[in-house]
């Protein structure tokens, strides 16, 4: 095979497990790795207040905010916001969450690598406290 064409509505959305995400959120999946390649991504839309938990990458993660504003933090950083246009990479093994706003929503997609058949580490939620702290201008 040559080439794929991953039609739009071909896959199905999921929403966002509550065990990894706090609020509404919608995983849209874009494409899974194809030996031997280990490269998948996801188009995941936050609604206003939405969030996803504390998390790490084997081999880091790039977000492309496709529309809305939304808030990013590393462990022990400032939270940063976010824009459509806007590209985020979290190296490998940081701890990080990303989402809306509290009054705006957020698309991205997120380009991720797998290690040994893993592209994530599930942590702890991002609490309220956290998700509200003071956005840090560049």
């Amino acid at each position: 095979m040559d080439m794929q064409i991953y039609r739009v509505g071909s896959r199905p959305s999921m929403e966002g497990p509550d065990e990894w995400f706090t609020g509404r959120v919608r995983i849209d999946p874009l494409f899974n790795p194809t030996e031997p390649a280990r490269t998948s991504a996801a188009l995941v839309t936050f609604e206003p207040g939405a969030r996803s938990a504390w998390h790490t990458h084997p081999l880091g993660q790039h977000l492309i905010v496709t529309a809305g504003v939304g808030w990013t933090q590393c462990w022990g950083g400032p939270k940063k916001e976010i824009r459509a246009g806007d590209v985020v990479f979290c190296n490998c093994g940081k701890k990080h969450w990303h989402g809306a706003t509290d009054a705006t929503g957020m698309s991205h997609i997120a380009v991720q690598e797998a290690l040994d058949g893993s592209v994530v580490e599930w942590l702890e939620k991002v609490s309220d406290e956290q998700y509200l702290s003071p956005v840090v201008a560049d």
